[in-house]
């Protein structure tokens, strides 16, 4: 294997504009969201290294037997996930990726292309929900205060977000594609004129240094395989993308803890995430979560995971408080687990955090999730925990700020209960509402079986359901009986099929949908089996109150359906009932707030940047 020489940013995107550098079928598609683009221009300015890189030479013989794939250049979450496959020839050589695919496809995107996502709230299966945005550079200013120490104010932004920005004077936005496109300097010192501030030296600065770093400085190191044996270049692909265990951040943090502690702080950290992670059915909190909530109980005020906020002082305040900050996350993790939640059903560990500051606050113990008396405060906070899981988002990026605007809010109005209306108010002014809109219920309603935020929404739906005791989701109707082989054997009386292929596909698409869905008892959901609706109610409940009564609880229509030919019907009439259940859900519950929430009225940068990563939370 040997090292080329080192080429520049511009020369790399160029290979890949000519087909001259591409990917092979072995690589998954493009993964990385507009935070981790703008990461990496980041670091390119401050003139970092973005890591070597790993080809593969590929000889005409040997282009004939293999697949490959161009890199992405305008991605869409909506439509255009997939690499283009390319059609190499197969009298010349080629080089493939085989390791840095998902940076030289974020350069590609930054410097030539675009990148759809969906707008927060947006509506999941509409176009218009996906704008094309193009990554840009502020030439007036560097980025503001932020929690990914970002220097440089790059941000992915529509045409729409540029009109509205014209009259900022604090902001100039150059798309940074026009850098790449000034092959030559003289070219690129026309740009700041362009957009009006070339008189402006911070201007002229910033946009030189994109420049350098694009098209002058030999940043990119590739390391070249040139075997022709497939399964060794399989092996050798699989080796790097599968190899030894990266020390994080919170590593490095930790060990510095350790050396600032009496005691062990490494012990102490894996025992008690052990400990955690052993309540209920289990659970699977990271390190980084318990020292984040560490941070966050010792009121220290900074929360980020920075070398400053694990300074001396810092950590004996840590120290000294670990063993009731130890005492809280238990209960917390105890009350999670009795809101019918596990490592499977958790689908963003962090809510632990506030939970767990305002156990800490009131001093609570483990009688709290017992006791008659706070059944009320318990459902208040259970319903907030089971919505803020619901809606995407919440838990992302932006956390840290979102955290310490909570733990303000707690501080100040939940001395004697946990102040819902605050909290939700709080969120609402980071960009982090729990108000319900049509999209959101859309977004619910078609949620599938097996996925962690449906026990989430079936939990939160029906309070009635005892979630400390093992539930299952069930089909209502059963999914053995909505099976396309199944399906396909009915016939009508005179022999023709029952369904047409068509709508034994809808049917199939409705099966594991929210309003086919439910929480039964495990031991009842096992004598369920495959039984129709009907006859397993009657069954069950030969009682008429009785049935009616759980028909009621589960937003069930009357009368459950007996036969497949009834149950597109039953399922439009329950998505109706689901979709009225979820517009009481959302309604915010408890007192009013007592003052005004803590958090600015706008959004800042990270919750800006953290747009992006919402769709997959």
């Amino acid at each position: 294997m040997g090292h080329k020489e080192p080429m520049s940013i511009a020369k790399a995107l160029r290979q890949i504009q000519e087909n001259k550098l591409i990917l092979p079928a072995i690589q998954r598609e493009y993964v990385w969201k507009p935070t981790q683009i703008i990461r990496v221009f980041d670091s390119i300015m401050r003139g970092y290294p973005v890591g070597s890189f790993l080809s593969w030479k590929v000889l005409p013989a040997t282009v004939s037997e293999f697949k490959f794939y161009g890199f992405m250049k305008d991605y869409s979450a909506f439509n255009n996930r997939h690499n283009p496959v390319v059609d190499i020839p197969t009298d010349r050589e080629v080089i493939a990726v085989l390791d840095g695919q998902q940076r030289l496809t974020s350069l590609n995107i930054g410097l030539r292309g675009t990148y759809a996502y969906k707008v927060h709230g947006g509506w999941a299966n509409k176009p218009w929900s996906y704008p094309e945005r193009r990554l840009y550079l502020n030439l007036l200013d560097e980025a503001p205060e932020n929690e990914l120490g970002l220097k440089y104010h790059f941000q992915f932004l529509t045409k729409t977000d540029i009109d509205a920005a014209a009259d900022d004077e604090s902001k100039s936005w150059l798309p940074v594609s026009e850098i790449f496109d000034a092959a030559e300097p003289s070219a690129m010192m026309m740009i700041p004129a362009k957009y009006g501030v070339g008189n402006n030296l911070k201007a002229m600065e910033l946009a030189s240094k994109l420049w350098e770093a694009i098209h002058h400085s030999a940043s990119l190191h590739f390391y070249e395989e040139d075997v022709q044996d497939i399964e060794r270049v399989l092996d050798i692909f699989v080796r790097v993308n599968s190899g030894g265990t990266v020390l994080s951040y919170s590593d490095l943090l930790l060990s510095i803890a350790t050396a600032q502690w009496e005691g062990d702080a490494r012990a102490a950290v894996h025992g008690l995430v052990d400990s955690l992670n052993q309540t209920g059915n289990g659970f699977n909190f990271s390190r980084d979560t318990i020292l984040k909530s560490g941070l966050v109980l010792a009121d220290i005020g900074d929360i980020g995971f920075k070398v400053k906020n694990f300074s001396t002082p810092n950590m004996a305040k840590l120290e000294a408080g670990w063993d009731v900050m130890s005492t809280s996350l238990h209960v917390a993790v105890g009350l999670l687990s009795d809101f019918g939640l596990s490592g499977g059903a958790l689908t963003a560990d962090s809510v632990l955090i506030p939970v767990a500051y305002y156990v800490h606050r009131r001093k609570l113990g483990h009688a709290y999730r017992e006791s008659p008396a706070s059944r009320q405060d318990r459902e208040a906070l259970r319903s907030w925990v089971l919505r803020s899981l619901i809606v995407r988002g919440v838990w992302g990026s932006g956390l840290d700020t979102l955290l310490r605007d909570l733990r303000e809010v707690i501080k100040a109005q939940g001395a004697s209960g946990f102040p819902v209306s605050a909290i939700e108010q709080a969120m609402a002014l980071r960009g982090k509402s729990l108000a319900v809109t049509d999209a959101l219920v859309d977004d619910i309603l078609t949620l599938e079986y097996g996925k962690a935020r449906t026990f989430a929404v079936l939990a939160a739906l029906f309070p009635h359901v005892d979630t400390r005791n093992l539930f299952h989701v069930d089909h209502v109707f059963p999914a053995a009986r909505v099976n396309k082989k199944v399906l396909a054997r009915l016939k009508n009386p005179d022999g023709t099929p029952l369904f047409t292929p068509e709508s034994i596909e809808e049917l199939v698409s409705k099966r594991d949908r929210l309003p086919n869905l439910q929480l039964l008892p495990g031991l009842e959901n096992i004598g369920k089996s495959d039984k129709a609706p009907d006859d397993w109610l009657a069954a069950e409940y030969p009682s008429p109150d009785n049935r009616s009564a759980f028909l009621e609880r589960h937003a069930l229509p009357s009368p459950l359906p007996h036969s497949v030919d009834e149950f597109t019907a039953f399922f439009e009439q329950r998505r109706a009932n689901l979709t009225a259940r979820i517009w009481m859900m959302f309604k915010i519950s408890g007192p009013e707030p007592i003052g005004t929430p803590t958090a600015p009225q706008l959004a800042d940068l990270d919750e800006e940047l953290a747009e992006g990563d919402y769709e997959d939370d």
